[in-house]
């Protein structure tokens, strides 16, 4: 049986950088950062979102896989089809200039 090509244009990050507070963790929490940045939209601490092409879903996944240790470090991404084919319900105020925590 052959799997379906889906053309999923919509992304959400979530990243668990272990050792952050040692000197190689914190590199790699900031390159993560960095790299997450260049593709998506940094919505709060280690969680990014935003649409991407395919193309550059799998650039960033090598670059993530390059940056990260696979055996302590842990990257999720949650593929949808479009920004509208999902619903969110926001509570609280969300934090403003955000990224400015590790800039």
């Amino acid at each position: 049986m052959s799997k379906n090509f889906v053309n999923y244009n919509y992304i959400f990050l979530f990243y668990d950088i272990a050792d952050e507070f040692s000197e190689i963790g914190k590199y790699r929490v900031a390159k993560v950062f960095k790299i997450c940045k260049k593709y998506l939209k940094h919505h709060q601490k280690s969680i990014f979102r935003g649409n991407i092409t395919t193309a550059n879903q799998i650039k960033l996944a090598n670059e993530l896989k390059k940056v990260i240790d696979p055996k302590i470090d842990f990257v999720t991404i949650i593929k949808v089809l479009h920004s509208g084919s999902f619903e969110e319900e926001r509570l609280g105020t969300p934090k403003q200039d955000s990224e400015q925590i590790f800039i």
